[in-house]
């Protein structure tokens, strides 16, 4: 029996190379296993698996009837596979908030920690296996704390995540901020996408009492790129947003290197939500909020809609 590995719908680093990561400490260790993703992986992913010399996992649609799975990087049943409660999870290894409504056929390993990532997480409950990763083990948990801490600038660095990760570039010979400017380019790169797709790419759903949100981030060293499609994108909002399930889609686009987010404001309902939520006044059809970069700690926990 192999077991099925992977993390939340529209695949990041953390998500991707988690599910690599822990399908080689799985293996390494006696128990079948092997990654998988609910969804195309976005560029910054796409270029650390490669870079790191592994082949993209096979996108997987559903899980099967007691389907052996190990959940990363998300306890949140908006973000796994539909038949998910029917599935035999054995574990769920994860840095996010406990949301709820998971249902297993019985008791499980659940390791949720204040970590920057899921794959710091994975590295200390490895032990002294740790000390067997590969080269490329070791480069994907590197890219994901870089990834995760926007190379240490996100309020969601731990002094444990920066520390694991200066220790493994030192193991690889590697220059870590020259790799994390590799890393943010190749995320800044969205030529390819859709209005639609760059909307969802990195997102989540949150409910704000009886208003649902699809809350998307985009980090980029190249805001301009974003913000050059405004138009398109907030017009895409509506579609995105019925066609997802919820009521008003919030795009937030980080500048990595500014530190600062830049909110579109298509309609009342969002400009009420940047008012209420982060004590601004909005003018127009954008609204920056310095400061602002991780949505687990300064986006999400802060919303409201008056």
């Amino acid at each position: 029996m192999t077991t099925r590995v992977f993390g939340h719908k529209a695949p990041d680093t953390d998500s991707l190379g988690s599910a690599l990561i822990w399908e080689w400490y799985l293996n390494h260790t006696g128990t079948a296993a092997q990654a998988a993703l609910l969804g195309t992986p976005n560029t910054e992913a796409a270029f650390v698996a490669q870079h790191w010399g592994f082949a993209q996992p096979e996108i997987i649609a559903d899980v099967a009837d007691g389907e052996t799975c190990v959940i990363v990087d998300t306890n949140n049943p908006a973000e796994l596979p539909a038949n998910i409660n029917a599935a035999n999870v054995t574990a769920i290894i994860d840095h996010h908030k406990l949301v709820g409504g998971l249902e297993t056929a019985g008791p499980i390993d659940i390791t949720i920690r204040p970590l920057a990532c899921t794959a710091t997480i994975m590295h200390d409950l490895m032990g002294d296996t740790a000390a067997e990763m590969p080269d490329g083990i070791k480069g994907l948990v590197l890219s994901c704390i870089v990834s995760d801490t926007l190379a240490f600038r996100s309020p969601t660095t731990t002094a444990h995540d920066q520390a694991l990760a200066e220790r493994l570039a030192s193991d690889l010979g590697l220059d870590m901020q020259a790799y994390a400017t590799q890393m943010f380019e190749a995320k800044s790169d969205i030529s390819a996408f859709s209005d639609a797709a760059l909307l969802r790419m990195d997102s989540k759903e949150y409910a704000v009492g009886d208003t649902s949100f699809r809350v998307s981030v985009l980090e980029t060293t190249a805001p301009q790129i974003v913000l050059d499609r405004k138009a398109s994108l907030m017009a895409s909002m509506a579609d995105v947003a019925a066609e997802d399930g919820v009521d008003q889609v919030l795009l937030f686009v980080v500048d990595i290197l500014a530190e600062e987010a830049t909110l579109m404001i298509p309609n009342e309902l969002t400009k009420a939500v940047a008012e209420a939520s982060f004590s601004v006044s909005v003018t127009g059809d954008t609204v920056v909020l310095p400061g602002v970069m991780s949505r687990k700690k300064q986006i999400i926990p802060n919303l409201k809609t008056a």
